[in-house]
């Protein structure tokens, strides 16, 4: 399917999920986490790709067979939008092999591969972006992953999902949905959008007060908990031991919309329980975001 395909058959269809693959093995098992999560539902798989592409051996056949650079250029995309159009009917054909009805698609782009599928997702309109991750922390996670990049930039709730043990990928058909909820307008837009995308669904809600700052006053309906430290970061602590007693299937959070150098520099509880939980994580941005 081409790119102007992809997105001309977009608006005819019920609501569905824009699936980032590019191959790897953590982006296969985000498409068969995400299929336990969410059963039976439409996908567009997209493979992102961005000039020259393909692999450096095909690369230099290329050019020995291009006569001028305009001849260059236009077979280098050529064989990157084949390598692409592969990798996204690969990933398209995992995701029916899981359940989904799934079409495969393509998008050229220039920048991060996460800021393209979130400008994607702003023009298809999906119910949720699934993106893999590989779990980065440190000084990887601050120069930004694609599921990093999605997150931060994208309109719509994002699952991210990483590397799981049998155990909590066996979770994901059954587990409750543990949501983060501080007592703000977010968490509360947050819950509603999971139980959106996942109707008939176990919500359990968690309120954990960090060892530093304070919170919202806590919904009567939920868990309170103490953060396992400072920040962020204790409340991911908080959220992921909780998460693994109740066999969970995820985690929601609430995203307050801040921008990405603001994200870095002073860190958020989302962006915190990205990196630090041990279960595929729902972001759902602010409603004022």
């Amino acid at each position: 399917m081409t790119e102007s395909g992809h997105e001309g058959q977009a608006a005819g269809h019920d609501a569905f999920v824009l699936v980032g693959f590019d191959g790897s093995r953590d982006a296969a098992g985000a498409i068969a986490v995400s299929a336990s999560l969410l059963p039976g539902v439409a996908a567009r798989v997209v493979t992102v790709w961005a000039p020259p592409g393909g692999d450096a051996v095909l690369r230099r056949r290329v050019m020995q067979q291009a006569r001028t650079v305009d001849e260059l250029s236009a077979l280098m995309a050529q064989e990157a939008v084949a390598a692409a159009e592969q990798i996204a009917a690969d990933g398209a054909a995992l995701a029916r092999d899981r359940g989904w009805s799934a079409e495969p698609g393509t998008r050229k782009g220039y920048g991060d591969a996460g800021i393209v599928l979130a400008h994607l997702a702003g023009e298809l309109h999906p119910a949720a972006v699934v993106v893999g991750s590989r779990g980065l922390s440190g000084t990887a996670a601050a120069l930004g992953s694609v599921s990093d990049l999605v997150v931060h930039h994208c309109p719509v709730p994002v699952l991210v999902v990483p590397p799981l043990l049998s155990g909590e990928r066996a979770a994901a058909a059954t587990g409750p949905v543990l949501v983060g909820h501080d007592g703000s307008e977010g968490a509360e837009h947050a819950r509603a959008a999971a139980a959106a995308l996942l109707p008939g669904r176990e919500q359990v809600l968690v309120h954990v007060t960090p060892a530093s700052g304070t919170t919202e006053p806590a919904p009567p309906d939920a868990v309170a908990l103490a953060g396992h430290g400072w920040g962020g970061r204790g409340v991911a602590a908080s959220l992921d031991a909780e998460a693994a007693a109740r066999d969970a299937a995820l985690i929601v959070v609430g995203s307050r919309g801040r921008s990405m150098l603001r994200e870095l520099v002073l860190g958020s509880t989302a962006t915190a329980v990205l990196h630090h939980v041990h279960r595929p994580v729902l972001v759902v941005p602010s409603p004022r975001g």
